[in-house]
């Protein structure tokens, strides 16, 4: 099936493809949902918070995706459009629920996620005729997470943006697996394949890159993904910070930076967000991977997800060292694979 060419001709600094819905995060922490009187709600989903991140930047961003005819799909829309994300690609499912997302907070470093998304979510019914040309095509930046490709027919529309774009600088893997959406690992580990062969940036934990390229040594990993044909393979480590290497020699070690975690589950979204936008003003690669590294963890000191996305601003006063909002406790040495994308 062709890609539609229904869709204004109109390209963006970032699309990001992929998850977005309801996050219900109870408001105390420390218990089992069992135990939780009260919920706050927020937007979520790992392709909506990446999205918010980068236009918390000052980006023109839009999103492909799909939520359910029904108050939390309006809420979606509305949170989006107000967070400053372009709404023009994000469908209506006449017949599925949008997802909502619950957790379980036990700081510092504990945080359940349970998925509701079944039979299936609106996201994942993403088709081929949802696919902008032009935006995907001329957009600066393409943004898209394997879960993308874990269910029909979002898998064939995520190979049709891909194909669109010919692998253009600037079009980027989240390897963020949930074996929750996938029957076997050995099925991600081929949708991987795929997403690499058609990717030049490649983003993921240590355990994410051992799905995709058979290792979970750091070195071995970025080298691995390296192999594949990226142009620039970022591995984050927890506790260690973060390892990139590029197709060229460059190699950068950034170490985490020290927070008082609350809810950790944000910070691999925020870190994809600010990458974006190290990416899109051209940074080197250190100052990419340390801003990075700040903004996950200014996340990770926050209840919520998309709503604590940072501005620039935010992530340099944490970078020199001035205080923000944080728990009490001490300070958790936090990266973005403390919390990886979800929703």
């Amino acid at each position: 099936m062709a890609a539609s060419t229904s869709f204004a001709p109109r390209a963006f600094d970032v699309l990001a493809m992929g998850r977005v819905g309801v996050d219900l995060y109870p408001m105390q922490d420390g218990v089992g949902l069992e135990d939780v009187e009260t919920f706050g709600k927020y937007l979520g989903g790992s392709a909506g918070n990446v999205a918010v991140a980068a236009a918390r930047y000052g980006h023109e961003v839009a999103l492909v995706s799909r939520v359910g005819d029904d108050p939390f799909g309006r809420f979606v829309r509305r949170a989006l459009e107000e967070l400053g994300v372009s709404t023009a690609y994000l469908g209506t499912d006449p017949r599925l629920p949008t997802p909502v997302t619950f957790c379980e907070i036990f700081p510092p470093d504990d945080f359940p996620l349970y998925f509701y998304r079944f039979p299936t979510a609106p996201d994942l019914r993403i088709g081929e005729r949802d696919i902008p040309p032009v935006a995907v095509a001329e957009s600066r930046l393409h943004w898209s997470t394997l879960t993308g490709l874990s269910a029909e027919p979002s898998r064939s529309a995520h190979l049709t943006a891909w194909e669109l774009r010919g692998r253009k600088p600037l079009t980027v893997i989240d390897l963020d697996y949930r074996p929750t959406f996938w029957t076997h690992v050995t099925d991600a580990s081929r949708a991987a394949a795929m997403a690499l062969e058609a990717c030049t940036v490649a983003i993921g934990n240590r355990e994410e890159c051992e799905v995709a390229v058979g290792e979970i040594e750091p070195e071995r990993a970025a080298r691995a993904l390296l192999d594949r044909g990226v142009d620039l393979a970022v591995v984050k480590q927890g506790p260690r910070g973060v390892l990139a290497m590029t197709s060229d020699g460059e190699r950068v070690e950034c170490p985490p930076y020290r927070v008082d975690v609350l809810n950790g589950l944000g910070a691999g979204d925020a870190f994809g967000g600010a990458i974006c936008h190290g990416l899109l003003e051209g940074w080197d690669l250190r100052r990419t991977i340390d801003f990075a590294n700040a903004a996950g963890a200014h996340v990770a000191a926050r209840r919520e997800c998309a709503t604590a996305m940072p501005t620039e601003d935010e992530v340099l006063a944490l970078q020199a060292g001035t205080p923000t909002l944080s728990t009490a406790g001490s300070p958790t040495p936090t990266t973005a694979s403390d919390g990886a994308g979800h929703g």
